[in-house]
């Protein structure tokens, strides 16, 4: 007879295995055991969401170019941290990453597709190679990472995968000129449905934040060094103001610890009500 007043086990993204209890906030979104790899950490969002991971107890692996922004970052953090460069624009790079993580850590939990790129220009100015350039950056490098480390994950019979969208992956962005963003971002979206669609039943969720505008070195000479830029943002998001990057935690903690464990193919949009206009 199961005793019910049994302490629940728990995987290393928390979800419950053992007797239903009601686990505290704390324990709802542990991550003490679990390993995350987040991409693009050198700055921005990344690097947010690094500290909230490892904060909530993970075991973080930092990657994007600049090995030595990693590494300062990695200073701070303390223990339970892997620096690996990449350049996630290069298919090789991408392998070199998977295999390298897999070769420090016996187990992979957690991916944050979070690196990004943008260069805002006139549609009928982009040239071909940016457009694509933008996509293989924004799109093909979610697609790539998803499914190396999804393969690992489909192995374990477990795993979260978080793809940072954007609310310009649903909605057009004029004024602001973003076509190639815009595209690569709503094909984010519709590959985290897919891939979640492919792989609910083998134990591998796969969801995505869709963030407003927030400040990060991305978005701060485009929008937040211009007086008019942010008078744009005020005038049209509903809470009239910008996000701050601390507002993206609760998404992020929720969407890649045990506490969606029945939360698959859904996209969070966390934006002063964007896209609620």
């Amino acid at each position: 007879m199961s005793n019910p007043d049994a302490a629940p086990t728990k995987t290393p993204t928390g979800q419950a295995t053992g007797p239903v209890g009601v686990p505290t906030p704390s324990e709802l979104f542990d991550l003490h055991g679990a390993t995350a790899v987040v991409t693009g950490a050198s700055s921005g969002l990344g690097d947010r969401f690094a500290r909230v991971l490892h904060g909530a107890g993970a075991h973080v692996v930092l990657t994007a170019r600049r090995v030595d922004r990693l590494e300062r970052l990695a200073g701070e953090l303390g223990d339970r941290v892997t620096c690996i460069a990449a350049d996630l624009s290069l298919s090789g790079d991408r392998e070199r990453l998977v295999s390298e993580a897999l070769g420090v850590h016996e187990r992979i939990d957690v991916l944050v597709n979070n690196a990004g790129y943008s260069q805002p220009a006139p549609a009928e100015e982009v040239s071909l190679e940016e457009f694509v350039h933008t996509l293989e950056v924004n799109l093909v490098a979610v697609f790539h990472l998803s499914q190396l480390l999804g393969r690992h994950m489909l192995g374990n019979g477990a795993g979260s995968i978080v793809n940072v969208a954007s609310v310009l992956g649903h909605v057009g962005a004029a004024p602001v000129k973003e076509v190639p963003y815009c595209t690569a971002k709503g094909g984010v979206v519709n590959l985290t449905r897919a891939l979640a669609a492919e792989w609910g039943r083998k134990g591998v969720r796969v969801n995505a934040i869709s963030p407003g505008w927030f400040p990060t070195e991305m978005t701060i000479e485009q929008m937040f060094n211009d007086d008019s830029g942010v008078r744009f943002i005020e005038r049209n998001a509903p809470m009239g103001r910008a996000g701050e990057l601390a507002e993206l935690d609760g998404a992020l903690l929720y969407l890649a610890s045990g506490a969606s464990a029945y939360t698959t193919g859904q996209v969070i949009a966390v934006d002063g009500g964007w896209l609620a206009r």
